[in-house]
């Protein structure tokens, strides 16, 4: 990991991830958080989405927060996320205008097509991404996929599944820190 971004490289880095990832930002946040501006670790940024995924709101506006606010405090929290609403904000209302005005033209509805099928794409690469550093963790490999099941293909509600599965998980981790510990 690199040193500890300042308030302005935060609110320019999510700036920057704000005005490029359009419905998709937490690939995009990923890479840019992880493997180029190197502000944390995989292991680290896995372990912060998954609070931010606990948390209400979306979970990049919950990671600029998140990750703002362990680095500079309610400065950093503001910086991370004003940097990354506010371009996509003012570009959002000008989309609108614009939509609105050529919402029944074929070639509008082609582009939107379009779009949802990137925007899938980028979601399978940013679970695997996500996935990869569970793989030397089997037992928290296993609550990921019980959650995926429960969440994704039974169609269960977040809010109960988080709930039986978060307690469970904290008790795994915990045992994993203290055979780790017995070991060292």
């Amino acid at each position: 990991m690199s040193g500890a971004p300042s308030v302005r490289d935060l609110f320019l880095g999510f700036l920057g991830l704000g005005l490029t990832s359009f419905g998709g930002a937490l690939p995009l946040a990923r890479r840019a958080i992880v493997e180029q501006r190197r502000w944390l670790t995989a292991a680290e940024f896995t372990d912060l989405l998954g609070l931010c995924q606990f948390l209400p709101g979306g979970n990049v506006i919950n990671l600029s927060v998140a990750l703002g606010m362990r680095f500079h405090g309610w400065r950093g929290a503001l910086a991370g996320l004003l940097g990354l609403i506010a371009g996509p904000s003012l570009i959002v209302i000008g989309l609108g205008v614009l939509y609105e005005r050529t919402q029944n033209d074929p070639h509008v509805r082609h582009l939107f097509v379009g779009l949802a099928a990137a925007a899938a794409g980028m979601l399978i690469a940013m679970a695997a991404k996500i996935i990869l550093p569970l793989r030397r963790d089997p037992a928290a490999a296993a609550i990921a996929l019980v959650g995926f099941i429960a969440i994704a293909l039974l169609r269960l509600p977040l809010l109960p599944t988080m709930l039986v599965l978060t307690p469970i998980g904290i008790a795994v981790a915990i045992r994993a820190a203290r055979r780790s510990g017995e070991t060292q």
